[in-house]
């Protein structure tokens, strides 16, 4: 079984992390033609081509100008504790042991616009880009062309260590488009529900931290059975065995 999430916009280099043997992200080389890509665009095409404000454009700029192909530790940190967003809120890394924190190394991936594919400990350093950025490089004309069926491959790779070979989709759409036509092992999408005026609807902000919670709950449960995930039961979340079907698990609460 393997969790994906996705990466958040805000990041966190600045916080004491512990000492753990960390890693090279698989597709380190991948990453290095993109920011060589990203570099001559400088501020002013950084802003328009992510549609940030002046100070975040400058940021970025100033991020891929310090970009060093090989990563070392005084300028990176591991992804699972440089991201820091709603979904990492609710995953909470630092309350993991560390023997949860290598569980989730093995049982864990976050997809990514720069690095395609990150384990927990995969050192990444500073920088912005989005899975939908219409990145025109020379694989073509966005980051869905460039990564094509690379992502997809090194999970289903993955994947066959595993005994459970399904996927516990915890990303975003735009995310998880990168790599849904390409996947040959199953996969489930929980969805995350309030009830709000009278009916259930998925509320983005509830939904990014439910996703967090819950993979927090396979990993320090070490849960490898899909229907140990209907379990579940964080905040108030509760599942419904009524809509739920055998790809889309649906988690519903009443505050």
């Amino acid at each position: 079984m393997i969790i994906l999430l996705s990466p958040a916009k805000t990041l966190d280099f600045e916080n004491p992390i512990p000492e753990l043997n960390f890693t090279t992200p698989v597709f380190q080389k991948d990453a290095n033609k993109l920011v060589k890509t990203i570099i001559p665009l400088g501020k002013s095409g950084i802003k328009e081509l992510m549609k940030l404000s002046d100070k975040l454009s400058q940021l970025n700029n100033q991020r891929y100008k310090d970009y060093k192909d090989k990563p070392k530790k005084n300028n990176s940190r591991p992804a699972i504790f440089a991201f820091n967003g709603d979904v990492y809120d609710g995953l909470d890394i630092r309350s993991f042991a560390k023997e949860q924190i290598h569980f989730a190394q093995e049982n864990m991936r976050i997809l990514s616009g720069l690095y395609g594919l990150l384990k927990p400990l995969d050192l990444i350093q500073p920088h912005r880009l989005e899975m939908g950025t219409k990145l025109s490089n020379s694989r073509g004309n966005n980051l869905y062309d460039w990564w094509g069926k690379k992502i997809a491959n090194q999970l289903n790779e993955d994947l066959q260590n595993h005994s459970s070979q399904t996927i516990i989709n915890l990303a975003s759409q735009e995310y998880f488009k990168a790599v849904e036509r390409n996947l040959i092992d199953d996969y489930i999408s929980p969805v995350f529900q309030e009830y709000v005026s009278g009916e259930y609807k998925t509320v983005g902000i509830y939904a990014k931290k439910a996703r967090g919670l819950m993979a927090a709950f396979i990993i320090k449960n070490k849960i490898q059975k899909i229907n140990d995930l209907k379990n579940f039961n964080c905040e108030g979340y509760k599942f419904d065995f009524l809509d739920s079907s055998e790809k889309k698990l649906f988690f519903r609460r009443k505050k």
